[in-house]
């Protein structure tokens, strides 16, 4: 009874602080905003005057100097991005150091460990636990982030770059279309997939299925087309003489688009690309709503939470787990971090009106 009241404590003590750092994170946000932009309308107003006093008379002498008010700013600025950097950094801070914990599996009260080890990161690959094969979890997550990051870039750029290019009756309803429907959420269509996927239709999924990751990777791809919109302003800012020089040439649409477009087109197939991966690498809810059963179908968003599933399992398991997040948080860290201009390059260049 006591050991429920402390779990219920703790769970509204989690929930009261959850709501009053997100509290203080929207009051920050809200701040810098309304900081930011009366700095930039009195700028905006000085230069106007300056450029005036400046037509009228000499030239201003420019200083570097700020007023105490501005200096303020600056600093509660700064103050408030300080506060919202060390709260969104200490869940990774927390979930490294309990990886390392050696003294105890379970959650404690305190976040550095007394003891450091990696034997959590060594039992994850080790393969001594049948119940738990977190390599072969982490290797189906693999595969279906590539297969599906591939497949899922190649549809989107085709289809951005065909509503890009080509006119043809229909395509502003086609656009309009796809854009109302992408605004579903796709677990709205969940009992519809599993019935598809299932026994009595294509037998991709459910008891005896010989390959269910097939399924999953299905249900990823379809729709991808839906995804179109920034690709297709990237394209827009390509401009069409390329193309028209290359049809004067005699080269196909398909000519043109795989060897002139997508050669300039890096930053948003970066974009795409990771995008398209690090859904499939994340994703629980409609994963584990399609693999069920066999425990080494799962992915390693599915392992790892039946990993922590009871109380039982996070004392036993709880160390580990947060070693399962670190590695399987390096590969999209890692990619991100050697990709990052191409896809800021990317998105602000999809994001041109067309």
């Amino acid at each position: 009874m006591k050991t429920l009241l402390l779990l219920s404590l703790s769970k509204g003590a989690t929930i009261a602080i959850s709501i009053v750092l997100g509290v203080i994170i929207l009051i920050a946000i809200a701040a810098i905003v309304y900081f930011v932009l009366k700095r930039r309308g009195v700028v905006r107003c000085r230069v106007k005057m300056a450029t005036a006093h400046t037509l009228r008379t000499k030239p201003i002498i420019h200083s570097n100097r700020k007023s105490p008010k501005n200096a303020l700013v600056d600093t509660g600025i700064y103050i408030l991005l300080a506060i919202i950097s060390i709260i969104w950094v200490f869940p990774f801070v927390y979930l490294i150091f309990s990886s390392l914990r050696g003294e105890s599996h379970g959650i404690v009260e305190y976040m550095i460990p007394k003891q450091f080890t990696l034997d959590n990161y060594v039992w994850l690959f080790s393969g001594t636990s049948s119940q738990y094969p977190f390599l072969r979890w982490y290797l189906n997550t693999l595969l279906v982030s590539l297969v599906v990051s591939v497949i899922n870039t190649m549809i989107t750029l085709l289809t951005a770059y065909a509503l890009s290019r080509m006119r043809f009756n229909g395509r502003k309803s086609l656009m309009k279309f796809m854009l109302i429907l992408g605004m579903f959420p796709g677990f709205l269509g969940m009992i519809c997939i599993y019935y598809l996927l299932g026994p009595d239709a294509l037998g991709l999924i459910g008891n005896g299925a010989p390959f269910p990751i097939a399924g999953l990777m299905l249900v990823y791809i379809s729709g991808t087309m839906m995804g179109y919109y920034v690709s297709k302003g990237f394209f827009d800012t390509i401009s069409r003489s390329l193309d028209e020089a290359a049809m004067i040439d005699g080269a196909s649409r398909a000519k043109i688009f795989f060897s002139i477009i997508l050669p300039l087109s890096k930053p948003i197939i970066i974009q795409t690309l990771l995008g398209a991966f690090t859904g499939p690498w994340g994703d629980y809810m409609m994963a584990n709503y399609i693999l069920r059963g066999d425990v080494n179908s799962k992915t390693v968003a599915i392992g790892m939470n039946s990993m922590i599933d009871t109380f039982q399992n996070r004392q036993e398991n709880f160390t580990r787990f947060c070693a399962g997040g670190v590695v399987v948080s390096i590969l999209p860290l890692v990619m991100f971090f050697f990709m990052q201009r191409y896809y800021v390059a990317g998105v602000t260049g999809g994001s041109v009106k067309g």
